[in-house]
């Protein structure tokens, strides 16, 4: 049994804003299970699925992103799950506006919905599903920009980022976090064997050259 948990904020005023990246990735995974019997508990909307033969909870916290652990965490007490059963996707700044990062842990990168999530559970082992926002444009504060809707630029970029996550939603539920970022990661890996080959390239060079 696992839990993959979009954060955002509860309300029709902030459906489509930034923060709300983890409803709409929630909804569109549901969407993609031909699932959408929603129920309130937990202080979260709740959608039980089925991944593989994974027995899945998609949860969307209505308790505010700086609160989403009020949500989380009894949840988790409740099912008896450990912390490393529970996904979390959320909005980033610190990644380009449709970035994709997925991370098996760490600390809240100063993310206040993963601040609580941390102080709630007691651990920063879980994972994340990290969907770049951007950094606020000049002038503007974090909470503008959070809270604000994506750009006419931006929204075909967030869209693909969704679409594109669907299929490692589905690899984190039945085949882990590991597969997942090896799979669905921006590849650094192959930018050094890039590297490498130029190198390669430059000793033959040198070498032919007799240097």
């Amino acid at each position: 049994m696992k839990i993959i948990a979009g954060l955002g904020n509860p309300g029709a005023e902030y459906a489509k804003t930034k923060h709300n990246v983890g409803f709409m990735l929630m909804d569109a995974l549901a969407a993609h299970l031909n699932a959408a019997s929603w129920r309130e508990a937990f202080h979260s909307l709740v959608l039980e699925v089925r991944i593989g033969g994974e027995k899945v909870f998609l949860v969307k916290p209505l308790t505010y992103m700086n609160n989403s652990g009020e949500a989380l965490g009894p949840m988790l007490s409740y099912y008896k799950l450990d912390t490393e059963d529970l996904v979390v996707a959320h909005d980033d700044m610190d990644i380009p506006a449709g970035t994709v990062r997925i991370r098996k842990k760490g600390g809240s990168g100063g993310h206040n919905g993963i601040k609580s999530i941390i102080a709630h559970v007691g651990s920063e082992n879980f994972a994340r599903v990290r969907i770049g926002i951007g950094r606020p444009p000049a002038g503007w504060s974090v909470i503008n920009h959070v809270l604000a809707p994506f750009s006419a630029e931006d929204v075909p970029r967030i869209r693909e980022a969704i679409d594109y996550l669907l299929p490692a939603m589905e690899c984190i539920a039945q085949d882990g976090t590991d597969l997942a970022m090896n799979r669905y990661n921006p590849h650094k890996k192959k930018a050094r064997k890039q590297e490498g080959s130029h190198e390669a390239q430059q000793e033959e060079n040198s070498s032919a050259s007799g240097e």
